[in-house]
């Protein structure tokens, strides 16, 4: 068919043709919407991202410069399914176009990733994600459950972790369908199996990576409440380290891989030894310690030192004993000379009181012959008999 822009005859330069072809794309695709999967992901040093999109049926160069892939709001990597929006670009001097890209985002994951944060919300409102109901991961399993594909390359690696870091544990592989709508089920199921026979001391669930479609069932809701349900310790291993689900969050530790998880559950047997062994020295090195400690302080109890030591605690109390024993002597002593004074003072205001004393001064009682003292000499008549004593004897006289 005969061009309708061009003479049928017309000749061509390369550069002629190749700025046509330049002017024609970049003119009707100023701004266009690709979907594809990401291949040959390669970030420069510069900031820039080149990558290819394709399809089964054909693939397209692309480029996302600095000021763009630093508004981006995830990872990409090979194998991602993007939808990039740009404008098409002709690079002249190698004749192949490419996608200049502005915007990046998951294809066909914008309602998932809504639809997952707004179960995100509800799930953390009722709580399952609470820290206060995070179980502690036991220091030493003795067996560990594994809900996963039985096929898949994470249960190969689980296994092989645990075989090479202690061949003591034990590995309970719970099979699950980890893709697909038919997985939710079966996880959530294996994971009620393992609590109700309590055939595991911590229990792994999760699987090797994939696409946001890929690990969705470890986001369904009736398997994030299996998880947070579980009275046996649970750890999430789902995808990659940059993958997340919603079971990561209701479980009581999160792996970055199933390799992660096998690394952080299952104890290295050289360590154990190592430690017990450093437990047993230090043991038995206390042990020697107490009895040397022991040792001397039996040594410490013979006779004479016994003697010492009694003397060492009764010396004090009988310097305490003779000093009241003075205390008391002299307290009574004191005691006893006061008594005496007092004895004194009060003997001298008898003996001053007595009329012995007066009657030795000079004094003499006289007395009627009735017996009473004569005080007043009206008391007397004439012939009347007195006794009359003096200091010493007795005189009978006559009134006249």
């Amino acid at each position: 068919m005969q061009n309708q822009f061009f003479p049928q005859n017309q000749v061509f330069t390369v550069s002629q043709i190749t700025d046509l072809i330049k002017e024609i794309l970049e003119t009707s695709f100023r701004t266009i919407t690709i979907e594809g999967e990401i291949s040959n992901w390669k970030p420069s040093s510069a900031g820039h991202i080149y990558f290819t999109l394709k399809d089964n049926g054909a693939q397209i160069g692309a480029v996302m410069f600095r000021g763009s892939a630093m508004y981006l709001g995830f990872k990409p990597k090979d194998g991602d399914k993007v939808r990039c929006t740009g404008s098409i670009s002709v690079y002249a001097p190698r004749g192949n176009y490419q996608l200049i890209v502005t915007k990046m985002e998951n294809a066909g994951s914008g309602n998932i990733l809504q639809m997952l944060e707004e179960r995100k919300r509800k799930l953390a409102a009722e709580g399952l994600f609470d820290e206060s109901r995070k179980k502690k991961i036991p220091a030493f399993p003795r067996t560990i459950g594994v809900v996963t594909s039985p096929t898949g390359a994470a249960l190969r690696d689980i296994l092989q972790i645990t075989k090479r870091r202690n061949k003591n544990v034990n590995v309970v592989i719970l099979p699950a369908i980890v893709q697909g709508a038919d997985a939710a089920p079966t996880i959530v199921k294996m994971i009620e199996i393992a609590n109700f026979y309590k055939l595991c001391d911590v229990l792994i669930v999760g699987r090797g990576g994939g696409s946001l479609e890929d690990l969705l069932p470890f986001s369904e809701e009736n398997v994030v409440r299996a998880v947070a349900a579980s009275d046996i310790p649970v750890i999430s291993a789902v995808g990659h380290e940059i993958d997340w689900a919603l079971c990561d969050y209701a479980a009581d530790k999160r792996a970055a891989t199933p390799s992660a998880a096998a690394e952080l559950t299952v104890p290295l047997l050289a360590d154990i030894t190592t430690e017990l062994e450093s437990f047993k020295t230090d043991f038995y090195d206390s042990i020697r310690q107490k009895i040397e400690h022991s040792r001397l302080l039996i040594k410490s109890f013979n006779p004479e030192s016994l003697e010492i030591k009694f003397r060492t605690i009764q010396q004090p109390l009988l310097n305490r004993f003779e000093k009241a024993q003075e205390d008391l002597k002299l307290n009574l002593e004191t005691k006893l000379k006061d008594l005496r004074n007092k004895i004194q003072q009060d003997r001298t205001v008898l003996e001053n009181a007595s009329p012995q004393t007066i009657f030795n001064r000079g004094y003499s009682m006289v007395r009627c012959e009735d017996g009473s003292i004569l005080r007043n000499a009206d008391q007397v008549k004439k012939d009347q008999i007195l006794e009359i004593t003096p200091a010493a004897g007795k005189v009978t006289a006559i009134v006249k």
